[in-house]
Parts: C-alpha cells; structure tokens; sequence
C-alpha cells in the first residue's frame, strides 16, 4: 500500500509543471517551447480533398475521365471541384503526345474556346451596361450603324448576349477574314434566319459583334480592355488573349495547321484570321485562374477585396435573360438550360449556369450550394477526333454527388 508521502508536493509540481508545458507547446504558444513560430500559410482554399467531399465520388471522377482517355477520347486533362473553399483538383494523362509525350499538369494553360465568351466579351459588356456607357435593351445597329437591312434593325444587345438574334452560328460568306477588321466587315453582313426573340440559335457572329462594340465603345481592344478590368484585378495571371513566348511550354497543344501542331495560337479559324482576338474565341486561361473568374461571380462580383462587377450586374448575367417565346434558357453570355448545358449533369439545378468550349473546356457553377465544376482538356489533340461531351455531363453528376451533405440527392 502506497504512502501518502509518494505523492508529495516536489513530485506533484513536476508533473504539474511538465503538463502545463506541453499544453503551452500544442496551443502554439512559445514558453516551453524552444522552436520558432512558424509563418502562417498564405490564404487560399485547400488543393486536396477533405470530408466536404464523398472520396467514393472523388474516386468515380478519376475513373472517368481516365476511361475516357483510354478509349482516346482526350489526351488529358485537368478537373477542378471546389465547394465552398475546399478544392479538389487533379491532372491526368498527357498534354501533348504529338511530336513528343508531355504530361498532364494541373497548371497547363488551356485555349479555352467558347469560353471566351464568358470570361471576356460577356463581362466586358456587363461592365459598360453597369457604366451605362450600353444600354441592354438598345439596337445593335445604336453602336455599329452599319448593322442594317434584311431584318437587323429590330435586333437588340440582350438578343445577341442570349443567342435569341436568328444569326447564324457562323461566318457564311465564302470570303475569310484577312484580319480582324475584315472579320467584323464580314459578321456585320450577317442576316438572321428567324426574326429576334423567335427562337435560340447559338451564334459565334453574335459574339463576334458584341467584341466589336466593347472596342468601339471603350476605345480599347478587347484583349487590352479585359485585361486592365478583370484579369489583372483578379490575379488572373495565366488568362488573356495572345499568350507570351514564355508560357508555351505550359500551353496544351490543339491540332495541326500549315505543317506545325497549333500551340498557343487559337484553334479557333476565324478567330486565328482575325489576329488572334475576337469576341467568340481566343481566351486562353488554367483551371486556377477560371476557379478565380468563378469564385468572383459566386461572391457577387468580388474577389479577395476586389470588386469588379456589382452584385446585382452579377445577377443579371447569371439569371434567366432569353425572351418569353424562346423555350431554352439563358443568361446573358451563360447557358443555364439549353441543348449545350450537359455539364450541369443529373443533379445540379436549373439556377446554376456554365458553358463549354470546343476545345473540350467546360464550367458550371452552382450559386446554391456554393460549387463549381471545371474541366479543361485538348479533346482535339492531336487529329481533333477526341469527344467529352458524355464525359462532362458524367463529371457533372458525379461532383454534385460527392457534396456531404449531398444537396440534390
């Protein structure tokens, strides 16, 4: 039997002491500790998965998009999950196979195709219609007076921003653009098929028109005017048209022409005539930066302090804007249920918005449960045979099913 001597005060202020040492050292606190305090991490979400996300799902995406590029429906790619700061993000297969194997980074640099037109000639209009410097509603031909005849006239900004104007997809006249003036010479001969308002028809010349008007307008190029307003403000460091030298080797490489694979020219060929800028095609960008670009709209038009679109401009960009008759649904610039919507998948709902590039990039976001969903790829590398449309609206589903709690089961 043990003394109450055993248990004398000397003994108990070392334990006691010994305790307190150790609770110092895991609150972080430097009394008892002899190391350095370390500096904090930078700000920023995660980059690996955490318990915000179903590891069963996570898995299920990986499969995917790798069964995918064995059946040489891609060469790679990079996916982007992010709900509400947490990020899963990954790269896969190669970024080039032709001439050389290359792969697959998380930082390749993308041509992002169709996606120019959301994150370049559709902000750029929203911030000159928030600076009433554009009116919505206004007639085309009130910012480019040689939009005239054969039904133009009625044809107003919201009809091209909502695809509603009756243009055709693209350029129809056998002549091809030399440079970018007489690209815009050729998309403003363009008559609609159907009278605006009618009908959805996805058009590259309305876009093509509406670059036209953001230079016309701010006295500035399109590619200098979005840098300046939103890629530099956002810290958008790998987005713009007209990608530098340096940054080639981190470029995925398209198709071939005249003789050499295309890599950081656009693939685009009407954008590629019209110098490389346009309001349709030409944007380059990673998945970090566009996870930026989608954060802004999620946070109502700021990012990390920086404002560059008020809320309700935000608002109306990502909200149904396509007249009563038309049955597919648009915001302006973003699809929101149209025949191109496959990346919302089975679960996200009508209210989230997103589009696709031909290239094989795609975003879709989703303000109600704070989630983003970003694929970027050269599906058309090398021979432009590859194919993600089924492959996005699977990733599409799969990343609305690895939210725990799960919001759309």
């Amino acid at each position: 039997m043990r003394r109450k001597s055993d248990f004398g005060v000397p003994k108990l202020l070392e334990r006691y002491r010994a305790l307190f040492c150790l609770l110092i050292v895991l609150v972080g606190l430097a009394g008892c500790s002899t190391s350095s305090k370390r500096p904090a991490a930078p700000p920023g979400p995660a980059t690996q998965p955490t318990s915000v996300f179903d590891p069963a799902k996570l898995a299920a995406m990986d499969a995917a998009i790798n069964q995918a590029i064995a059946q040489t429906n891609l060469p790679g790619g990079v996916l982007w999950v992010e709900h509400r700061g947490q990020v899963y993000a990954r790269a896969y297969g190669q970024r080039a196979v032709v001439p050389a194997r290359e792969a697959m980074t998380v930082d390749t640099i993308f041509d992002a195709a169709s996606l120019t037109k959301v994150l370049a000639t559709t902000p750029a209009m929203l911030w000159l219609i928030e600076q009433g410097r554009v009116n919505l509603d206004a007639p085309v031909q009130t910012y480019l007076p040689e939009f005239t005849g054969q039904g133009r006239e009625p044809i107003t900004i919201r009809h091209l921003m909502t695809h509603s104007a009756g243009l055709p997809p693209g350029l129809t006249s056998r002549e091809r653009p030399e440079d970018y003036a007489s690209g815009i010479r050729l998309a403003l001969k363009e008559k609609p098929a159907t009278p605006p308002a009618t009908a959805f028809r996805y058009s590259d010349v309305n876009f093509i028109l509406l670059g036209e008007i953001v230079r016309r307008v701010s006295g500035q190029p399109l590619n200098e005017f979005v840098a300046r307003h939103f890629y530099e403000p956002l810290g958008m460091r790998d987005t713009g048209y007209l990608p530098p030298t340096e940054k080639r080797a981190r470029i995925a490489p398209t198709e071939a022409f005249g003789g050499a694979m295309l890599r950081g020219t656009v693939h685009d060929p009407t954008a590629r005539r019209m110098d490389g800028v346009a309001g349709h095609a030409g944007v380059f960008t990673t998945a970090a930066d566009l996870a930026r670009y989608a954060r802004m709209l999620l946070g109502g038009g700021i990012l990390e302090g920086v404002r560059v679109l008020k809320p309700e401009t935000v608002r109306l960009m990502t909200t149904i804007q396509s007249p009563v008759a038309v049955k597919d649904k648009r915001g302006l610039g973003w699809d929101i249920d149209s025949p191109h919507a496959g990346p919302r998948g089975k679960w996200f709902p009508v209210g989230s918005y997103g589009h696709t590039g031909w290239t094989g990039t795609s975003v879709w976001i989703d303000p109600a449960s704070q989630t983003m969903v970003i694929f970027l790829s050269n599906r058309n590398h090398p021979d432009g045979k590859g194919n993600v449309v089924p492959l996005r609206a699977q990733l599409g589903t799969l990343a609305a099913e690895a939210l725990r709690p799960a919001d759309y089961r």
